[in-house]
């Protein structure tokens, strides 16, 4: 377990501000995608929206991740005029940005002029899962791993290349290499520093199988925190590549002869002192308790309905393919990692759940909401984890199968009944149009359309 990130009081922040030299504040939103989206604003306006929040042109969630407004979609758009939604800070999210002279940074979400959230908010929709378990009387603790891509490229030199005979930070497949992360060891080595300072502790960072790619994983923490340092992850890296001359990319799967990226989503119950992992039961089968078999059953039965929420994308339904280390059933095993669901009861305090169907491509707030929400479904329902459990590959077991496309999989989310009830109608039809948005998007004569759209960006 990590020690967790100190928080501040409002005056404390405020205080801090004040005196920090610099007289710039970032604040950011979150979009469907993942994207963050904020501005820098004077330590004067800051201090006078601490209290009273702030307008955030609400076309934020009214268009796609190249800035193209979305169809027909009912939250914003034309026929509303594009009015500033209301945003409030998130004090307990104050950052300083290390590789920006220790700028103050804060996360923002939204709610509406009564105060009420906003239900398509990503962050909003997280704290509502959260709630919800917190009610139940259990402290849910995440975290996410991530792999990614480096290049030896700019967004310039992208343009001028069309996108085709990229150049990746390393050649060759160095999958836990010593040596290979000792080239371009300042960018390796400032990840995990300046990360660390930014209230992002990683747990782990190694070299991946594959040419310049790179696995890391963030150290667990309360559902929200851990979503929140997801992220900030993805945003950050991106942000350190360019003063390197680089750039990263969390695709989840940018060339065909490559494994793709995951996402991989750890997560455990615990009690409201969190004192007890309830995941854990040494009397137990596999020393698993009951109560995390009807979270592994709840994950099983819903994922095959939310899955556009873990794979949001045209390209991460390139990554679930056989044989690239990425599930394409509904299957469970003890540390198997051939399976969607990979249990690890490997200790009272480190027994957890990791869920592999994710991969790096996700807005994480909606990812760690949809393996939340299940999870919490089996437990509510008592679902037994009738499945068997899969003994060796993963791939040979031929149970229910995974969408294999962007399309399917936004048609089930659109039409579930169970969707609609763990995450409200006006969510799920909203993001169900982003999605079929996406699908309309999809270039097919053009080979590298995914790589425009996405290599930078998601």
């Amino acid at each position: 377990m990590s020690e967790k990130r100190k928080v501040l009081s409002a005056d404390e922040i405020k205080e801090e501000i004040i005196k920090n030299p610099s007289n710039k504040v970032r604040v950011a939103v979150t979009d469907l995608d993942g994207v963050l989206r904020g501005k820098v604003i004077h330590k004067d306006k800051f201090l006078s929206i601490v209290e009273k929040g702030f307008g955030f042109c609400d076309v934020v969630f009214g268009w796609d991740m190249m800035d193209e407004l979305y169809g027909k979609v009912d939250y914003t758009g034309w026929h509303t005029g594009f009015p500033d939604a209301q945003a409030h800070l998130c004090m307990e999210t104050y950052r300083q940005i290390p590789w920006e002279d220790n700028m103050p940074f804060f996360l923002a979400d939204f709610c509406d002029s009564k105060g009420n959230p906003n239900p398509v908010c990503p962050r909003n929709v997280l704290k509502r899962v959260v709630a919800k378990a917190e009610e139940m009387g259990y402290s849910p603790f995440m975290a996410e791993e991530f792999e990614w891509f480096n290049f030896i490229e700019t967004p310039e030199s992208l343009i001028d290349k069309s996108f085709h005979d990229l150049n990746t930070l390393t050649p060759g497949m160095f999958g836990y290499s010593i040596l290979r992360s000792s080239y371009y060891s300042e960018y390796f080595n400032q990840i995990f520093d300046d990360l660390n300072d930014f209230g992002v502790p990683l747990e782990g960072l190694h070299t991946e199988t594959g040419p310049g790619v790179y696995e890391a994983a963030i150290q667990a923490s309360s559902a929200l925190e851990a979503a929140d340092r997801a992220n900030l992850f993805k945003t950050s890296v991106k942000e350190i590549a360019y003063d390197h001359g680089l750039m990263a990319s969390f695709m989840a799967r940018w060339n065909d002869q490559y494994p793709g990226c995951s996402g991989h989503i750890h997560q455990s119950l615990w009690d409201k002192k969190m004192e007890k992992n309830l995941f854990y039961d040494d009397g137990g089968n596999y020393k698993m308790s009951e109560l995390m078999r009807q979270y592994m059953a709840g994950q099983l039965t819903c994922l095959s309905d939310l899955l556009v929420m873990i794979a949001p994308t045209t390209n991460s339904y390139k990554r679930l393919v056989e044989g690239y280390w990425a599930p394409t059933t509904l299957t469970w095993g003890v540390d198997n990692r051939t399976t969607a669901l990979r249990a690890l009861p490997t200790g009272q305090r480190s027994c957890r759940l990791e869920t592999r169907v994710v991969g790096s491509d996700v807005n994480p707030y909606l990812a760690f909401a949809a393996c939340l929400a299940s999870g919490i479904y089996g437990i509510e329902n008592e679902l037994s984890l009738n499945k068997a459990m899969t003994k060796g590959n993963g791939y040979e077991d031929t149970g229910d199968k995974l969408a294999s496309s962007l399309e399917e999989a936004t048609q089930k989310f659109k039409d579930s009944v169970l969707a609609n009830e763990l995450f409200g109608e006006e969510f799920v039809q909203h993001f169900a149009k982003t999605r079929e948005w996406e699908v309309q998007q999809y270039d097919q004569v053009d080979p590298h359309w995914e790589r425009k759209r996405y290599f930078e960006i998601i």
